[in-house]
C-alpha cells in the first residue's frame, strides 16, 4: 500500500498557549483515529527551539541549518498507509483540522525492502 509523508514548516501552529493545548487533544485524536483505521505508522513534532538540526553532508561534515535560503524546518510531520492520494489528502485534512495548519502532502517512492 502506498505510504506518504504529512508535514508543515515549523512556526505554523502560531497558537496562543490555550489554542495549542485543545490542538494537541484535536491532532492526538486525529492520531488515535488513524491508529485505529491501520493508516499511521509514525509521526511527530519538531521544537526547533529545543532540538538542534544539521545538514549532514556526504562526505561526512556536519553543519549548522542557517542557510537563510533554506525553506523552514519541518515543524511537524507523519507518515501514513493509504490506498490512494485522495485517501490521504482526506487524512491531511484532517490533521490541518488539528493543528490548525495547512499540510504537505507527499507520495513515498515505493521500496519493497521496506
Amino acid at each position: 500500500m502506498p505510504r506518504y509523508l504529512i508535514s508543515f514548516p515549523d512556526g505554523s501552529m502560531n497558537l496562543s498557549p490555550d489554542e495549542l493545548a485543545q490542538a494537541a487533544v484535536d491532532s492526538h485524536a486525529v492520531v488515535d483515529e488513524a491508529k485505529k483505521a491501520g493508516a499511521w505508522i509514525f509521526g511527530g513534532g519538531i521544537d526547533s527551539g529545543v532540538v538542534s538540526g544539521a545538514t549532514v553532508t556526504t562526505d561526512g561534515r556536519t553543519l549548522p541549518l542557517t542557510d537563510p535560503g533554506r525553506r523552514p524546518p519541518i515543524g511537524g510531520f507523519c507518515v501514513i498507509e493509504a490506498s490512494s492520494y485522495e485517501e490521504a489528502c482526506t487524512w491531511a485534512a484532517k490533521i490541518a483540522a488539528g493543528c490548525r495548519c495547512d499540510q504537505e502532502v507527499w507520495e513515498l517512492m515505493p521500496d519493497d525492502a521496506m
